[in-house]
């Protein structure tokens, strides 16, 4: 059995691990998000502790063509999301007419509790995703 990789002390209480260039759109590491139907994940660092509401993780979010988020979402971390290619529409696919459409390019940034979505993709989209406790002072 291989030990877990040891954080890099100098990401200080992300966790890190020091990794050098990779294939991020390879198709090795993918895993479906539970709970989203045509969502898939690639975390290409660190992790969450929502326990010690602690940790940083940079992911890579897939959604097929279709995909969609029916509810509204709130979470306990941070979260910053770059639309890579394609696109995401915020409202439902039922209510089309009055969703808005995310091109690639578009990006956002929360505090943790803000309420979000519902989100669907009507082309599928690529995006990257930045998911953090801020440090405790």
């Amino acid at each position: 059995m291989t030990a877990a990789p040891t954080p890099h002390p100098g990401f200080g209480a992300f966790g890190k691990i020091h990794r050098e260039f990779f294939d991020a759109l390879g198709p090795e590491g993918w895993t479906d998000v539970a709970g989203y139907a045509g969502v898939s994940e690639k975390i290409l660092s660190g992790q969450l502790d929502p326990e010690r509401r602690a940790g940083a993780v940079t992911r890579l979010a897939r959604w097929q063509p279709g995909a969609a988020v029916a509810t509204t979402v709130a979470h306990d971390w941070c979260e910053e999301v770059f639309i890579v290619s394609g696109s995401l529409r915020i409202g439902t696919a039922a209510a089309r007419d009055q969703s808005t459409r995310l091109p690639a390019g578009t990006y956002a940034v929360r505090p943790a509790h803000v309420v979000h979505g519902p989100f669907f993709s009507d082309e599928g989209c690529l995006l990257i995703e930045f998911m953090y406790y801020p440090p405790t002072p």
